[in-house]
């Protein structure tokens, strides 16, 4: 008879299967994370191959919509909805999200005529959806579906269908939406994103949808940040080099703008320009502005970006620009000053 063995808890007897420990299931775990990141990498890459002429024909319904583009769907897909509406009215395209349970509950009332709708559904016969899809068509509003079954009922009764099928989820029990979210988030972004540029939208028109933050700052124009009306240095050709120095103080930019009678920019004068002149004549004070201005300054439309603004100061080594419309009359200046704090320097 053999003699027992005492065997420490966690170890293997002959025939158990071994305990595995925490660093092999961590080791198991990235190794899984890694096999997700391909699947999904794999499932957007392949999205390219179907923006056919489906994809022109949403750009072109999309671009034509009159009132707005409401985006739908529930679930998972209803979180990649309001992404896709928050990406859409950011981009120059007024979008919102509708919830179709809420629809057909009393808020269908935020569809109105000259709406089109997109709805997501990774099966596409989600019943959510297709409740609400029985009275948008009585409605007459369009439909523009992303599904991943292109034969589905969703699909069948949409103007245009978009694929964002996908061959397997990277949950690794083939459970939880995940491939599919991710390829319905990718093409949701290349269809905004790609609407916005058919549509003519510009950085400028970025900027002024995005007023606050760093973002906003670094989009700012010209017209926001510069010095006008009251508060911008300027004075005449016949101006008394006394007079110009009492403006140029009292506007504190170290700087003025010299202009004809028409209001056209003609010159400017700087604190630089008169310690150079003082340096070779004492008797400034009794020329004027015309005779001692530097003709043809650096000027900026007040359509540009500030960042513009910065980078031409930089090369041009000044530290003001004269802000002109298209017919040289001036507008404003804006200073090396008034870009401290907006995330520019």
């Amino acid at each position: 008879m053999k003699s027992s063995k005492f065997e420490p808890p966690g170890s293997a007897s002959q025939g158990e299967v071994p305990v595995p420990t925490t660093a092999s299931r961590l080791d198991q775990a990235r190794k899984t994370a890694s096999k997700i990141l391909d699947i999904e990498s794999r499932a957007v890459a392949s999205l390219a191959e179907r923006l056919d002429e489906s994809f022109n024909e949403a750009l072109r319904i999309l671009s034509s919509c009159r009132g707005r583009v409401v985006v739908t769907g529930v679930g998972k897909s209803g979180i990649i909805c309001r992404k896709l509406a928050a990406t859409l009215s950011s981009t120059g395209t007024p979008s919102l999200y509708l919830h179709p349970v809420e629809a057909i509950h009393g808020d269908l009332g935020m569809v109105a005529p000259g709406d089109i709708v997109v709805m997501l559904s990774n099966s596409g016969e989600s019943v959510e959806l297709l409740n609400l899809l029985a009275t948008l068509k009585r409605l007459g509003i369009p439909i523009v579906s992303l599904v991943g079954d292109k034969e589905s009922t969703l699909a069948k009764h949409s103007e245009v269908v978009l694929d964002v099928g996908v061959d397997k989820e990277a949950c690794p029990l083939g459970l939880a939406p995940s491939a599919s979210t991710t390829a319905a988030l990718a093409l949701g972004d290349a269809l905004a994103l790609a609407l916005s540029q058919y549509k003519g939208f510009l950085r400028e028109d970025f900027g002024r949808l995005h007023p606050g933050g760093i973002l906003g700052k670094k989009l700012a124009l010209v017209r926001d940040l510069m010095h006008a009306g009251e508060r911008f240095p300027r004075v005449s050709l016949d101006t008394s080099m006394k007079q110009v120095i009492y403006e140029m103080s009292r506007k504190g930019l170290g700087v003025t703008s010299v202009a004809d009678e028409d209001g056209l920019l003609k010159g400017v004068i700087s604190d630089g320009d008169l310690r150079r002149l003082l340096e070779r004549e004492e008797s400034v004070l009794s020329k004027t502005a015309a005779t001692c201005m530097t003709p043809n300054p650096i000027t900026i439309s007040p359509d540009e970006l500030a960042t513009t603004a910065l980078n031409l100061m930089e090369q041009r080594k000044v530290t003001a620009l004269m802000v002109v419309g298209r017919d040289r009359r001036i507008c404003g200046i804006i200073h090396l000053h008034d870009l401290w704090g907006t995330e520019l320097i």
